[in-house]
């Protein structure tokens, strides 16, 4: 509990800096949460494979998270930021801080109240989200029961998101990326010290969802704490920042998710395929993830707050130099993420993932789907930052009404592709209606003369062609034949995919140097 300040004194204020060294920051923490959470699912796959009881576990998994998608750094923080933000600079902190207590209050008790729900209805939930296991009743049951040990996470990752807003309106972007890597932990943890004191092994997965979630959310509340901002909850949906928030979050709970939305759909079409599908896909996802995390993400983050403060000021030429410079860092990272996916499928899924009980044709499988998501992978980056100049000016309608459009393109493409190409089509029709998603979103803002490019874009182009050229010729030159990474021992792996990355990364800067790109072009004040 925090003790409340006389309204003339002012709670910590945001640190100004750069924001390429605040994104780095981000990337960093993000990067070892990453790092982290491969680790977690190597010991996953060693230990559970892709059979059915990690099927069931991903899917109860997924259900929370995401809908902790929508609820926590999706729709609420996209509508909390910006207003958070403006009352910061028009009312006095009293005013800000019973905001942020009613707003804790409000939703708590909404996520309690679906929590109770979700948990009571574990089997409907799973006959929704994953039909195809109805045939299987162990796999149904396994599911169900998983289900209602990890839906309480929502509630747990929630609040810790609603935490995590506050700090990174304030400036403190380090603890909330740093913060999943207790998930990480806490699961890798469980599958070591909980699987042998339970009869079902995999059961100890849904346990260290249920405990990563009081981990996450106590980590944060000390720095909240400190800035003298720990809430009081009170539920109060009349404030009129909450009636704010709700109306702003209403359509962006479906507009700033729609990848997710489809990602689930997969999910529910692959639940009807050939058993491993499901995981086939997670593992490929996991790793399509890693830059988009690390980069899209973090770059979104950092640059919410940022527009939210120029939009408040009516700053509309440093708002539209903060959008390119983040469209610029989304692609210098971005193009070589993907190329590099789809030239190292195979090298990578067998490195991380093929040491236990994965077998050659789970490595083959994953690979598939891992290429139809980097086809899609700058356009999902693209999103986070092109959504994020929509809803730092409070507009959550127009990503909805893109979200729709890239919604039925999805489910359209889902059934077009998914009997040629099985659980790879469905990740190919997500890519493809991320592009279409990415597209809409650019041309809005450019039509709304919110974004305008800034000179030099067609020498930046040519730059980051001419390097990923480069690297895509190294990559395939020193990559071996599939053959070898199926049936190398891991220190060759290791050995071949530290030389691969690195020998990759490096032609690749290198080139951009040698053309003409500095970091110093990337320099942006907050």
């Amino acid at each position: 509990m925090s003790a409340e300040k006389p309204d003339s004194e002012q709670p910590v204020g945001p640190k100004q800096g750069s924001l390429l060294r605040s994104s780095g920051l981000v990337g960093v923490m993000t990067m070892l949460s990453r790092v982290l959470g491969l680790a977690r699912d190597i010991v996953i796959a060693n230990f559970f494979g892709a059979g059915a009881g990690a099927d069931a576990f991903f899917v109860a998994f997924k259900i929370p998270n995401f809908m902790r998608r929508l609820f926590a750094e999706g729709a609420f923080s996209q509508a909390f930021v910006p207003v958070l933000s403006e009352y910061r600079t028009t009312v006095t902190p009293a005013e800000t801080r019973v905001l942020i207590n009613s707003v804790a209050g409000t939703l708590g008790l909404v996520l309690v109240l679906i929590t109770v729900v979700a948990v009571a209805a574990a089997p409907l939930l799973t006959a929704v989200f994953a039909p195809g296991f109805l045939d299987d009743d162990i796999k149904f049951g396994l599911t169900a029961d998983m289900l209602r040990i990890t839906f309480p996470y929502l509630f747990l990752i929630s609040m810790t998101a609603f935490a995590g807003a506050i700090l990174n309106s304030y400036g403190n972007f380090a603890v909330p990326a740093f913060t999943p890597v207790l998930l990480n932990l806490s699961l890798i943890g469980s599958v070591y010290f909980l699987t042998p004191y339970l009869d079902l092994p995999v059961m100890a997965l849904a346990w260290g969802v249920m405990i990563a979630g009081f981990a996450q959310l106590f980590f944060q509340l000390p720095f909240l704490a400190k800035l003298g901002l720990l809430p009081k909850p009170k539920v109060n949906r009349q404030h009129e920042g909450v009636r704010r928030i709700l109306k702003l979050m209403t359509p962006a709970l479906f507009g700033v998710s729609v990848s997710q939305v489809n990602l689930l759909l997969d999910t529910i079409l692959a639940s009807f395929l050939v058993t491993g599908s499901v995981s086939w896909l997670y593992y490929s996802d996991r790793l399509s993830e890693l830059p988009l995390g690390v980069f899209g993400i973090a770059i979104a983050t950092v640059i919410l707050p940022s527009l939210s403060r120029k939009h408040a000021s009516a700053n509309t030429g440093e708002f539209s130099a903060t959008l390119d410079w983040a469209v610029r860092a989304v692609l210098l990272i971005g193009i070589p993420a993907a190329l590099a996916l789809m030239v190292l499928a195979v090298p990578l899924i067998s490195t991380l993932f093929q040491h236990g009980a994965l077998a050659d044709e789970d490595v083959l499988m994953s690979a598939q789907s891992l290429r139809a998501y980097a086809v899609g992978l700058l356009f999902f980056m693209l999103i986070k930052v092109l959504a994020t100049g929509y809803f730092s000016r409070q507009d959550t309608k127009t990503p909805v009404k893109v979200g729709v459009v890239a919604m039925v393109a999805n489910m359209v493409l889902n059934l077009m592709l998914v009997v040629p190409l099985a659980h790879a089509g469905l990740a190919l029709a997500t890519s493809l209606s991320a592009a279409l998603n990415a597209g809409l979103l650019w041309n809005g803002l450019r039509r709304q003369g919110i974004y305008s490019a800034q000179p030099g874009w067609w020498r930046f182009a040519g730059q980051l062609v001419g390097a990923s050229v480069m690297m895509v010729a190294l990559l395939l030159w020193l990559n071996p034949a599939d053959e070898y990474w199926l049936s190398a021992d891991v220190w060759k792996k290791i050995f071949w995919m530290a030389l691969l990355c690195f020998g990759g990364g490096a032609v690749y800067f290198v080139s951009l140097f040698a053309s003409g790109v500095r970091i110093r072009q990337f320099r942006m004040r907050d």
